[in-house]
């Protein structure tokens, strides 16, 4: 994996958090490559990966409402921002039908376009409150590596 070999020369561990904080990777990359590139216990493992993936989410939240509150200003990005909210309402579907339950169950199944990110935009584009997204997006997340951590686990395994 490209990202891995950019981050060779620091200690595993700390790749793996690195890997589990990245968008569009998180868990779903970072679980695999501790327990099957570095063979890092599972319970490491699950610790940094939880921990990598939650750093980002207040700092998104933060960057979100001073960004979007800027911008907002500016007609061309208002009329985008109204764009993205209806498109987000629309495709988070469980998360405004069923908010945090929701919440945590999208941030829960490790499937592509799903995840702490894209939970957390799509938290604060709903309008939930940030405690309550951060506690969802933990335990969501949780979930997630602990399904992969079975996943790999039976990977493993197949192979030996």
């Amino acid at each position: 994996m490209w990202l891995v070999d950019l981050l060779r020369g620091l200690p595993n561990e700390l790749i793996v958090f690195l890997v589990s904080a990245t968008p569009v990777i998180e868990v779903r990359g970072a679980v695999p490559i501790a327990l099957l590139l570095f063979k890092l216990p599972v319970v490491t493992t699950l610790i940094l990966c939880v921990l990598g993936s939650i750093l980002p989410v207040f700092p998104i939240l933060w960057f979100l409402k001073i960004a979007v509150g800027k911008l907002r200003k500016i007609e061309f990005f208002d009329k985008f921002f109204e764009w993205l909210f209806a498109r987000t309402r629309s495709k988070s579907k469980i998360i405004e039908d069923f908010e945090l339950v929701g919440l945590t169950l999208f941030i829960a199944i490790p499937f592509p376009g799903t995840g702490v990110w894209t939970g957390t935009i799509a938290a604060y584009l709903l309008g939930l409150p940030w405690i309550p997204t951060f506690i969802c997006a933990t335990i969501g997340t949780t979930i997630a590596s602990l399904i992969l951590w079975a996943a790999s686990a039976g990977i493993i395994n197949f192979f030996l």
